[in-house]
Order: structure tokens, then C-alpha cells, then sequence
């Protein structure tokens, strides 16, 4: 499969970084040689700018840059390009949820990132809320929560791990920000490889003209994509920018 790949879309966690968060000296070169070949290599992650600037900076990425989910994309200087926030009614019910099954919680606002072992804020109309997340190890709670998120058409609800929710507003995801991205660089989606491990990875990983599961990736993201990796340990990413990306 040979296409005319112009961006590398590449999620964070499981993917980009191995187990320690660190980025494989492999990885590394790859994305390298990927950028002087002129290929553009963006970041697609559900962390929040305040956890993955430092991760992009060291690898002197110097194109757009999509944060919680698609929540935030922001320009390769640095600037806010577009926010897309959760209605504070979705979070008051989120929390009550969280309480009421005693799962660990946390979320992503424009004023910091909160979670259950921190003070989360008490009047949450105050807030702009970008992300909400649970983690929760019982299946059948963690069933029982998604199918009530499910109902509320106005969330996106997906995941970063197989323990864990994670919930924007609709519409938001990788794949809806990737297009815009797109637009801005005037490529199309088919010139895009996107390289992912989770639910939250998988629109980008169906609409990419060439979408990789790791090797350590959820079964339905290996199902959806159209080639799979080594793992986020083995240099995965490294291995697909080599096979699809540089001459």
C-alpha cells in the first residue's frame, strides 16, 4: 500500500510513548527523517497542551498540534486555533456518577486538570470543561456508565485504555480535528497516516488514508485499521513511518 503521505498522525499513550512515557531513540530518528523528507508529524493526543508540550517540544514537531481528543487544535506556533467545550449540565451528571459508583474521575478544563485526589471544583458552572474521564476497574459499572453516557447524544464517548471512559462533546475526536488540519495544510485525508491504540484513536485510524494499530493496541482498533505494528515498546511507530512514509 503506497500513498502520497503528507502528515503522520500519531496518538501519545500506547503509541508514540512506551510504558515509562519516554520516546524510543528509534522513534525519534524516524520522525527525523520523516520531517526532512518534508513530511509534516503531528501529535493526536487526549492529554491536555499542559502534559504533552514538553513531549512534542523534545521532539521539535513543527506543525499543528491536537490535544484532549480533538477538544483543542492548536497552531504550530503555538496558538489557539479552536476549543470545543462540554456543557457544564453533562459534567454536574458525569461527577454524580462518579459518586455515586466510587470510580476514580478526572477532567481537563480551560483553568487546569482536576481529578478525585485533588480539590475538584465544587461550582462547576465556573469552569470550562473540556474532558471528563473515569477509570474504573469493575466491568459491569463501567458498562453500566458508558451505556448512560451513550444515550446523551451530545457526548463523544470513547477511551484511552481498556479500564477507563473518556467523554468529549460531540463530534469532537481525532479524525473531526485531523480534516481541519488538513484544510489549513491543503492536503487531503487520504494523504494522512494516522498510528493509534484505543477507542479514542479509532475514528482517525478509519478516516486516514492509511490507519495503524499498534501492536498492543484494542482488538477493535486492530480490526479498523488497515495494517498493524509492533508495540508502543518495540518502536511501532518508528516501524510504520519506515514502511509507509520514507523513501
Amino acid at each position: 500500500m503506497k500513498k502520497d503521505i503528507q502528515l503522520i498522525a500519531l496518538d501519545m499513550d500506547g503509541t508514540l510513548l512506551r510504558n515509562d512515557h519516554s520516546v524510543s531513540e528509534e522513534n525519534k530518528a524516524a520522525i527525523q527523517t520523516a520531517q526532512e523528507q518534508g513530511k509534516a508529524v503531528m501529535v493526536s493526543t487526549g492529554r491536555p497542551l499542559l502534559y504533552a508540550e514538553e513531549i512534542v517540544d523534545s521532539l521539535k514537531l513543527s506543525t499543528y498540534l491536537i490535544t484532549v481528543n480533538g477538544g483543542e487544535i492548536w497552531s504550530p506556533e503555538r496558538k489557539l486555533i479552536e476549543r470545543t467545550m462540554i456543557d457544564s449540565v453533562h459534567v454536574e451528571f458525569m461527577l454524580e456518577m462518579a459518586l455515586k459508583h466510587d470510580t476514580h474521575y478526572w477532567s481537563s478544563t480551560v483553568e487546569g486538570v482536576w481529578n478525585k485526589n485533588t480539590t475538584f471544583p465544587k461550582n462547576i458552572r465556573d469552569y470550562q470543561w473540556l474532558k471528563f474521564g473515569f477509570d474504573i476497574k469493575d466491568d459491569e459499572v463501567r458498562k453500566l456508565i458508558w451505556e448512560e453516557l451513550s444515550k446523551r447524544q451530545e457526548l463523544e464517548v470513547t477511551n484511552s485504555s481498556l479500564t477507563n471512559i473518556e467523554v468529549n462533546a460531540a463530534g469532537i475526536n481525532k479524525a473531526a480535528a485531523i480534516r481541519k488540519v488538513c484544510w489549513r495544510l491543503n492536503i487531503q485525508m487520504d494523504q494522512v497516516m494516522a498510528v493509534g491504540d484505543s477507542l479514542n484513536d479509532l475514528a482517525m485510524i478509519k478516516e486516514s488514508g492509511i490507519g495503524v494499530a499498534m501492536g498492543n493496541a484494542q482488538e477493535k482498533v486492530k480490526e479498523a485499521a488497515d495494517w498493524v505494528t509492533h508495540s508502543n515498546e518495540d518502536h511501532g511507530v518508528a516501524e510504520a513511518i519506515r514502511r509507509f512514509v520514507l523513501n
